[in-house]
C-alpha cells in the first residue's frame, strides 16, 4: 500500500470500453439509445398474449399432445387462469423494465456529456418517450409498480417498493410532456423509425383519455394533422413492408429481415396454425408445429366486421386443410375469409393476415409492429369528443376512418346519442386496430371488460370442451396481472395484487 500509486486500483479497463469511459460522444449516446429501443422487440413477441389473446379478438389452437408448461402458460392468459409464475405475463414485466433501465442510463448520463444541444434534446426526448411508454404499459397491466428513475449502480437501488399508480402516471405525464417539447416532427416520410413529437403526443393523449382528462387529450390530438400524418388510401397498404414508417405511422417497433442476429420478426409463423409445411401461405416451406397456433382470430372477431368492410380481407385469411391424429394441420389452400365455405372434407382455420408479406427465409420477416397509427389517433379523438358531449364533431373523425374501409360516404355513422356512439366507437377501434394490441386497453377504458369477456367466455366454454369450468372467471382482480413471483422472492418490498 505504501509503494503503489492510487491509480493502480482504477478498475476501468484501458483496452475496452466501460461505463466510465463510454458515455462521452453523441455517437455513443445514439448507440445507448438504440439499446433502449431493443427490448421493444422482445416486448411485442409477448404483448399479444396479454393484450389480444386475453380478449374476444383471438384465442389459440389447443395442443392436446404437447401439454408442456410453455403451452399451458400461454393458454392460461387467454383463459383467465394465469398464475403468479406465468412466464409470459412475467416477460412483459421484465422487458418493460429492461427498456426503462436502459433509458435511465441515457437520461442520467446525458447532462454530463459535452455534446451539441440539439442532439442532446433529441436523445433525451427519445429516452423519456421510451421510459413513459414502458411505464404506461406496466401501470395498466400491473397497477402499482416500482418507479425506477435513475441508473441502478448498487444493489440497494434495485429493490424498491411499489409506487402508487397515481405517482407512476404523474411520471409518465412528465416524461411524455418533456418528450413533446424536445422532439421534432417527422422530417419526412418514410420516417427513420425513431420516436418523434407525434409519437410522444399520441402517447400523452392516450394517457389523458385513460385518466378521463378529455379536454387535454383533444388539444393534443388536434395537433397531429399539422405534423404531416395522413391515412393511406388503401387499408391493406398500411401493413405492407413496402410502406414501413409511412405517413400513417406515428410509432412502430422496428424489425429488419436479414442475417443480422435478432432484428428480424416472425409473427406470421406464430399466428399460422401449427403445420408441417407453411409454404402454401408464406411461400417458404418450414415446419411451425413448435411455434404456431397462437393469436388465432375468433369467430366473434370475424363476425364483428360489417358487410363490405375491406378491413376483413386485409386482416384475416383462412388456412384450409385437415388435422391428423396428433392435431397437426396440413395446409392445402390459402383462402379469403370473405364468405368462406370449406371444401368437402376440409377445415378452415383463420389466421392474422396483417403480418403476411413476401420474404425468403422462414422465421425471418421484415414486418414492423404497429404501435400508434393515425387511424388510432382519429378514433381516440372521436372517443374524446363524444365523452365531452361533442358527438356531432366526433362523427367527423370516426367517419374518416370508415370512409377508407367502405368507400366515401357509403357507411357513414349518424348516431349522436353519447352512450350508443361510445359503443360504436369501441367497435370501430376493435375492427380498425385488430391484432395490434389495443383491445385489452380499450376494454379497460370502456368499463365493460367484465361484461363483454364474461359473455364471450360462456360461448367459448360451450364451444371448446378443453376449457375447464374455472376458465373465463372474469372478476375484478383479473383486470390486473400478477406481480411476478420471482421478483417478490428477490425483493421483499414487493406486495402482490389482491386475488393472486
Amino acid at each position: 500500500m505504501a509503494s503503489c500509486k492510487e491509480s493502480f486500483i482504477d478498475l476501468s479497463p484501458e483496452d475496452t470500453q466501460s461505463g466510465n469511459t463510454f458515455y462521452q460522444t453523441e455517437d455513443q449516446f445514439r448507440q445507448a439509445l438504440a439499446a433502449a429501443y431493443q427490448p421493444l422487440r422482445d416486448l411485442m413477441t409477448n404483448d399479444y398474449f396479454t393484450a389480444e389473446m386475453r380478449t374476444d379478438n383471438t384465442h389459440y389452437q389447443y395442443n392436446d399432445v404437447d401439454r408442456g408448461t410453455a403451452n399451458q402458460y400461454r393458454e392460461n392468459i387467454a383463459n383467465f387462469t394465469d398464475p403468479t409464475n406465468d412466464s409470459y405475463t412475467n416477460a412483459v414485466y421484465f422487458h418493460c423494465y429492461k427498456g426503462i433501465s436502459r433509458a435511465n442510463i441515457v437520461i442520467e448520463r446525458l447532462p454530463l456529456a459535452n455534446i451539441d444541444e440539439a442532439a442532446r434534446k433529441d436523445i433525451d426526448g427519445q429516452a423519456k418517450f421510451l421510459r413513459a411508454f414502458n411505464y404506461f404499459r406496466l401501470v395498466r397491466y400491473f397497477g402499482d409498480v416500482p418507479l425506477y428513475l435513475k441508473e441502478t449502480k448498487v444493489a440497494e437501488d434495485a429493490f424498491l417498493p411499489r409506487s402508487p399508480a397515481a405517482e407512476v402516471y404523474n411520471q409518465i405525464i412528465a416524461d411524455a410532456s418533456a418528450a413533446i417539447e424536445e422532439l421534432a416532427v417527422p422530417a419526412g416520410f418514410p420516417q427513420s423509425g425513431a420516436a418523434t413529437k407525434g409519437s410522444a403526443t399520441l402517447l400523452l393523449a392516450e394517457v389523458y383519455v385513460t385518466q378521463k382528462r378529455y379536454s387535454e387529450a383533444e388539444t393534443l390530438l388536434k395537433t397531429l394533422p399539422e405534423m404531416g400524418y395522413q391515412l393511406l388510401a388503401n387499408y391493406a397498404d398500411v401493413f405492407s413492408t413496402a410502406n414501413k414508417n409511412s405517413r400513417e405511422s406515428i410509432f412502430e417497433v422496428q424489425y429488419r429481415e436479414g442475417a443480422q442476429g435478432g432484428q428480424q420478426s416472425n409473427f406470421i409463423y406464430q399466428f399460422l396454425p401449427r403445420s408441417t409445411n407453411t409454404e402454401m401461405i408464406t411461400g417458404v416451406a418450414t415446419n411451425n408445429t413448435g411455434t404456431g397456433g397462437w393469436n388465432t382470430p375468433t369467430d366473434d372477431m370475424i363476425a364483428a366486421y360489417e358487410s363490405g368492410d375491406k378491413r376483413l380481407d386485409a386482416s384475416i385469411g383462412i388456412a384450409e386443410g385437415t388435422y391428423n391424429a396428433s392435431n397437426v394441420f396440413t395446409i392445402s389452400a390459402n383462402k379469403s375469409v370473405v364468405d368462406y365455405t370449406p371444401a368437402e372434407g376440409k377445415i378452415g382455420v383463420p389466421y392474422i393476415k396483417k403480418y403476411l408479406n413476401p420474404h425468403t427465409t422462414a422465421n425471418n420477416t421484415d414486418d414492423n409492429w404497429p404501435v400508434y397509427r393515425y387511424a388510432d389517433a382519429l378514433l381516440l379523438l372521436a372517443e374524446t369528443l363524444n365523452a365531452q358531449g361533442k358527438a356531432q364533431e366526433a362523427l367527423t373523425y370516426l367517419n374518416q376512418v370508415r370512409d377508407r374501409a367502405f368507400g366515401a360516404g357509403k357507411a357513414a355513422i349518424q348516431e349522436t346519442d353519447p352512450e350508443r356512439l361510445k359503443t360504436i366507437i369501441l367497435h370501430e377501434r376493435r375492427v380498425e386496430l385488430a391484432f395490434e394490441n389495443h383491445r385489452w386497453f380499450d376494454l379497460l377504458r370502456s368499463g365493460k371488460t367484465i361484461e363483454i369477456l364474461s359473455a364471450f367466455g360462456e360461448v367459448m366454454k360451450q364451444k371448446y370442451s378443453y376449457l375447464p369450468p374455472t376458465s373465463f372467471q372474469v372478476t375484478a382482480f383479473r383486470l390486473l396481472y400478477p406481480i411476478p413471483q420471482s421478483e417478490r422472492e428477490l425483493n421483499p418490498e414487493l406486495t402482490q395484487n389482491p386475488g393472486y
